[in-house]
């Protein structure tokens, strides 16, 4: 579920998920805008299969759980330390 296996692709990944969302998190954004641009990106690459909203939360989850995002005044941003 966090790293990609046998049964779950490198695209589908939870690390893999979380480093797309850092990767467009240059300014601070809400969490509706940010699955909104992940969504869209997703969209113009063609994937077949379409990541739930479940997963892109566990994959925010995750980033915050190893200190990479911050949640204030309902924006998410990138952990300076």
């Amino acid at each position: 579920m966090i790293l990609p296996t046998k049964h779950l692709p490198t695209d589908r990944a939870l690390l893999t998920v979380g480093a797309r969302i850092l990767s467009h998190l240059d300014e601070p954004r809400t969490m509706s805008s940010r699955w909104d641009r992940l969504r869209l990106k997703r969209d113009l690459r063609e994937h077949r299969a379409p990541m739930s909203y479940d997963w892109f939360i566990l994959a925010l989850d995750l980033l915050f759980m190893v200190g990479a995002i911050q949640l204030h005044d309902g924006l998410i941003r990138r952990s300076v330390a």
